[in-house]
């Protein structure tokens, strides 16, 4: 599994990080979390609000802040 939170470094960008390391490490799974900030790979992903969370290629939230249950729930799916 790849984790990708998308965004260019607002402060909703990287709380979603921070919660996403933390739903990883309380989940104890074995998964590369990245936080991309280049536009033109986000835009790759046809994402028009962020922050956004990518999980293996597939676009699973975008436009908002999850929480950490939230988070949970999109890596256990």
């Amino acid at each position: 599994m790849k984790i990708k939170v998308l965004g260019t470094g607002c402060a909703g960008c990287k709380v979603l990080h921070e919660t996403v390391k933390q739903a990883v490490a309380e989940l104890e799974l074995a998964v590369t979390v990245v936080k991309e900030e280049d536009i033109l790979k986000i835009m790759s992903y046809n994402v028009m609000t962020l922050p956004a969370l990518v999980v293996d290629e597939q676009v699973v939230a975008k436009g908002r802040k999850l929480s950490l249950a939230e988070v949970k729930e999109l890596l256990t799916k």
